[in-house]
């Protein structure tokens, strides 16, 4: 048995939820908060037998997609250390996939 902890935005949840439960797995949803773009972000957590992790990964690969973002950041200007706001893009989306060893599980 495996444990999938997945990371991703919030824009990608509803449609990968929708395909994992389809594909008959059970999934629980955690709001999270990301710490670089301090967006929303979901953590999926989903147990799976091994032989299925494959196919749990290529629903995530499917379904949460990156997209380029405009984010404004404050930067340090010369010696005077004055701060300005300066727009960057940055990628943002897809997701951070653990899989992890189970030694023991339970469904109550």
């Amino acid at each position: 048995m495996k444990l999938i902890i997945s990371i991703i935005h919030n824009e990608d949840v509803n449609k990968a939820i929708t395909d994992l439960n389809t594909a008959g797995f059970s999934v629980t949803k955690l709001a999270t908060t990301g710490g670089f773009l301090r967006a929303g972000n979901v953590t999926l957590i989903v147990g799976v037998e091994e032989e299925k992790v494959d196919e749990a990964i290529k629903i995530f690969e499917k379904t949460c997609s990156t997209r380029k973002k405009i984010m404004v950041s404050p930067m340090s200007v010369g010696m005077a250390e004055i701060m300005s706001n300066r727009p960057i893009e940055v990628d943002a989306g897809g997701a951070t996939i653990f899989v992890l060893d189970v030694d023991r599980f339970e469904k109550i």
